[in-house]
């Protein structure tokens, strides 16, 4: 069997803590306690990985240096991989426009892809920057047998949407259950291209939509 890619999303920001809509590049930096969840993250790793990549945000490769730190492995930042980019919404941390994303956020899930954020991206859109480099990740370093996994450090909303149009998740449970700072994906490729996903941030394989969902917080 071959190593897994490892979605990791972001230790907390202090976007995250004061519920600002934080998407644009380079963002918000770790809280310290952002910077502890991504050393016990490292720390708590069994074996380290084959390669360790981050999307460009600050954030990320906070998350990424603390892991670095940790297991040794050089960090390498990719393009193309930061949060859903939320044009108009950008900056605010209101009600109204959290719910104002998580509407268009949830059709994407049951199949809407082309709903846009105002002044920002269609779930196509992101798709179309993202999914590319996941697939050039699993044919430079996942096509061997018994290889270690890659870690990517990158960004709650972008990982569930690009993780269930990649696998057979079910779709009720990728919209309701969001992912905690440093909570994982995982997946695992599969013969003829495919993906499976073998974890969702606390829930292991299966997962089925009765499972009770998690209170969705600030994205980014």
């Amino acid at each position: 069997m071959t190593g897994k890619l490892i979605l990791v999303r972001h230790g907390e920001t202090e976007g995250n803590v004061a519920k600002i809509l934080d998407t644009r590049l380079p963002g918000l930096p770790l809280t310290e306690r952002g910077a502890a969840q991504a050393k016990t993250f490292g720390a708590n790793l069994v074996a380290p990985p084959q390669r360790l990549f981050s999307s460009e945000a600050l954030r990320a490769k906070q998350t990424g240096g603390y892991i670095e730190a940790a297991t040794g492995v050089p960090l390498e930042v990719l393009e193309d991989l930061q949060e859903v980019q939320l044009g108009d919404l950008e900056g605010l941390n209101t009600t109204d426009a959290h719910h104002a994303f998580q509407d268009i956020y949830h059709s994407w899930h049951f199949g809407d892809l082309s709903a846009r954020v105002p002044g920002g991206e269609t779930g196509f859109e992101v798709l179309d920057r993202y999914v590319p480099t996941l697939e050039r990740l699993r044919a430079e370093y996942l096509t061997t047998p018994d290889v270690p996994d890659i870690i990517l450090v990158s960004h709650g909303a972008a990982m569930r949407l690009v993780s269930r149009e990649l696998t057979d998740v079910p779709r009720a449970f990728a919209a309701n259950n969001h992912l905690d700072n440093t909570e994982t994906i995982e997946l695992l490729p599969t013969a003829g291209g495919g993906w499976e996903c073998t974890r969702w941030g606390r829930y292991p394989a299966p997962f089925t939509s009765d499972i009770d969902p998690t209170g969705d917080d600030p994205m980014g």
